[in-house]
This record gives C-alpha cells, structure tokens and sequence, in this order.
C-alpha cells in the first residue's frame, strides 16, 4: 500500500533506488547509475522510472535532458511525480521532452560561444593555455646547444631530469 500522504502522485514501483551522497555534483551518482541500468533487465522495453522529485534527480536542465535520453535509450519512459507535466508516457510529455531538448541545445551552445568569447579575450590579453614547459627558456637552451655538440636526447633528458621526447621536440 502505499502512503498518498508522502506525495499527491504516488506511484507503485518495484524497486526503489535512493541516493545517499550529495546532490551537488552530476558525476558519482552510483544510485542513479544501477536505476537506469536496472531498466529493460526485466521484460526489455516499456519500463517505467519514477523520480520523485525532478530537482533532486537532476542538476541542470543539459543533466536532465541527458538522464531522459539515457532512459529512452533503454526503450524505457520518465514519469516524474511532482511535476505531473513530465510524463514521457503520453504525448503531451514526449511534446514537452522535444522542447525542453530544444531549450538544452540552446543553453549548449550558449555556454560554448561564451566560452570561445572568453578565451579569445584571454589570448588577446596575452595568456598562454596550455600546459607549463617542462624546461626553462635557458635549459632549453642548452639543450639544444648541447645538441648540436653531439649529445644525445636520452643524455641530455637524464641531465635535465625530463623524458628523452621533451629533449627531441626542441629540434
């Protein structure tokens, strides 16, 4: 039997995954991670995963979008009880999941523009991306003198204290 007190909406399930760690973060969620591949162990398509509460299950809409996408990969539907408008078994909430994929893929590229935006403000102002060299400017130097006096990459790295292919890219 279940308790219509804990939610207007409930729903009978078969089994129930609970989180325990944090919410803040869209990666380690084991919990989460079983629920979706428990879906279709059984009878394969049609299954239905009942979330709760769709802010607790997600932490964006990109995060959400793509929890959906996985389900639906599975052959399986989304029914979410305190928002009765997200039932991906019915028509509306499939109409509802091509618009809020619509809205995701605007806020995508959003966020990619604003990145590139950033980044050619970064390299206009002279910061360097990448990772730090391995050898100073002076080291390098000479390195390749010594390269040029015959030494070879895997002395002169074993001198320097860096691998051999860091002393043969200054070439």
């Amino acid at each position: 039997m279940i308790d219509r007190s804990v939610h207007k909406n409930a729903a009978i399930v078969d089994k129930i995954f609970r989180e325990k760690i944090s919410g803040q973060t869209v990666k380690g969620r084991p919990q989460l991670e079983r629920a979706i591949d428990a879906l279709g162990a059984g009878l394969g398509a049609g299954d239905v995963f009942v979330i709760a509460e769709w802010d607790r299950a997600t932490r964006s809409m990109i995060d959400g979008i793509n929890i959906i996408q996985r389900i639906a990969d599975r052959g399986a539907y989304v029914k979410v009880l305190d928002k009765p408008w997200l039932d991906l078994t019915t028509p509306m909430g499939k109409g509802i999941l091509a618009f809020l994929s619509a809205l995701a893929e605007d806020e995508r590229e959003r966020i990619t523009r604003r990145a590139n935006e950033g980044r050619a403000i970064a390299a206009r102002q002279g910061v360097k991306f990448g990772r730090k060299p391995k050898l100073t400017e002076h080291q390098q130097k000479l390195a390749r003198e010594r390269m040029a006096n015959g030494d070879t990459c895997r002395a002169i790295a074993l001198d320097l204290g860096v691998a051999h292919t860091t002393i043969s890219r200054l070439l």
